[in-house]
């Protein structure tokens, strides 16, 4: 009975158990109920990718109201290998908050923010689930006004002017995608994702249809921060809590990248894809250059790291663009593989922050020499982010290069080659300030942070580099999605 109802359990656990944080008061209760709920989730997440791999997709029906009439969880292939993304950074990161929350936040709001953590991971957790137009809707809205909340407990007055800038672009983009979803709805009387489906080619070519896609589309792509919808993010990580930006650099972005890939491939399908894709390619190869080239001249490290990001998003849409399986399966692995890779980075530099109060880079001189171990992981981090071979990174983007030389791109091949080469000088230019300027004079060797904190980095760093080494499972799951995917095209 149980394990039949876990797909609705994965979404209603953290929802329930938020405002439990709001009576528990106390920080360190409200953490560790947090870091309880979390990694249950991640066991439900791990289980439900285990039962879609031998039985196929789970279909659960909200109260027994069958689908289309009632809402539908559906959980595929895709949708499983998400959720157990979200929900293993989800777990990996609540024990490194334990320190790095109680040095950032003031203890009469921790438990707010641990109640605001697990309403983002209930947003996020339910956009991977539904299988209804509207209902993604509401999960959007819950991951990104609980979002709001947490960037603006930061530490600087700007962490305010970042949330409220968010809450603006967040809301414009919600706007856009619930018009379109209107808009679908009013041509087909359906808001269920496979009805939607199947009624839309019949109406494909009528003007609602198309500007339906056009909003959705936009609206999203705000929401994934896109070039050059991209203007909310820089500050948002920057003045965000360390674990805050941990969390939604490697998650909330994948999970808008999933939706996007939900609406147009499931949805839409068609003709229309590849009008997407061709101008998904512009904008991602732009984003993978401006995102490049801004993050070089930083001086700030989370800001280097939030202007790469824009550039790793490129990646994935540009995966998604290219409207083959080998494409959207290098999106999809560089979706995983991007989740741990900038979650290590984030968790690095959060460890930095905890010991010396600052990420300028400036302030990191000889910091190689006074925490080796945050710096090594920092560093190695960096070497999959670059695409080095036997690291994660370099996975995702041999599968794009494929994909770019299966459809006779070279041109788009060589520009993946020529930006990843743009990764190394600005991960080298933290590389060269840590082991080859001298630390400040008097500067006494610095502990490395709280072991709580090193071994949630450990992992991440750790498991970098085990899936560029055998990364035979997540291909195989990528592969597998993408066919599935584009079973949608071939229609």
């Amino acid at each position: 009975m149980l394990l039949a109802n876990l797909p609705a359990l994965q979404v209603v656990l953290p929802l329930i158990a938020a405002p439990i944080c709001l009576l528990l008061r106390r920080s360190d209760r409200a953490w560790f109920w947090a870091t309880i709920v979390t990694w249950i989730c991640l066991g439900i997440a791990i289980y439900l990718l285990v039962e879609v791999l031998s039985v196929g997709a789970i279909s659960y029906p909200i109260g027994d109201w069958a689908a289309p009439i009632g809402i539908e969880y559906k959980i595929d292939l895709l949708s499983a290998f998400l959720l157990v993304i979200v929900s293993s950074i989800g777990a990996v990161v609540l024990p490194y908050a334990h320190a790095s929350v109680s040095s950032e936040i003031p203890d009469a709001r921790i438990y707010l923010f641990y109640t605001m953590y697990l309403l983002c991971l209930c947003g996020l957790l339910g956009i991977a689930v539904t299988g209804d137009a509207f209902n993604l809707f509401v999960f959007l809205e819950i991951s990104s006004l609980s979002s709001y909340v947490l960037i603006s407990m930061g530490r600087y007055r700007r962490s305010l002017t970042a949330a409220y800038r968010y809450l603006i672009m967040g809301t414009v983009g919600a706007t856009f995608y619930i018009i379109g979803v209107g808009m679908m709805y009013m041509m087909t009387g359906t808001l269920n994702m496979a009805d939607l489906a199947n009624r839309i080619p019949a109406v494909a070519e009528t003007r609602t249809i198309q500007v339906a896609i056009a909003f959705i589309v936009v609206g999203l792509s705000l929401k994934l921060a896109i070039f050059p919808l991209h203007m909310w993010l820089p500050n948002a990580y920057t003045f965000a809590p360390s674990v805050v930006t941990i969390f939604l650099a490697a998650t909330a972005t994948k999970v808008a990248v999933y939706a996007l890939l939900r609406m147009i491939f499931t949805v839409f399908g068609g003709e229309p894809l590849f009008v997407i894709g061709e101008v998904l390619m512009i904008l991602s190869v732009a984003a993978m250059f401006v995102g490049s080239l801004v993050a070089i001249y930083q001086t700030n490290i989370k800001r280097m790291l939030a202007y790469s990001s824009i550039a790793q998003i490129g990646y994935m849409v540009l995966g998604i663009s290219f409207i083959t399986t080998t494409g959207l399966a290098g999106g999809i692995i560089h979706l995983f593989n991007h989740a741990l890779v900038k979650g290590a980075l984030f968790m690095a530099v959060g460890g930095m922050f905890y010991r010396i109060a600052s990420v300028r880079l400036d302030d990191m001189a000889g910091i190689g020499k006074r925490m080796p171990i945050t710096t090594g992981c920092f560093v190695i981090a960096g070497l999959g982010l670059i695409g080095v071979p036997l690291t994660a990174g370099f996975i995702s983007k041999w599968y794009l290069v494929s994909a770019a030389l299966d459809k006779e791109m070279w041109f788009v091949a060589a520009l993946i080659l020529v930006s990843s080469l743009l990764a190394v000088i600005y991960i080298w230019r933290v590389v060269e300030v840590a082991y080859f300027h001298a630390p400040p004079k008097r500067a006494a060797l610095l502990p490395e942070p709280p072991l709580s904190m090193l071994i949630p980095l450990f992992i991440l760093t750790g498991a970098s580099i085990y899936f560029g080494i055998d990364a035979g499972r997540t291909v195989d799951i990528a592969m597998a999605a993408a066919s599935f995917l584009m079973i949608g095209v071939a229609q």
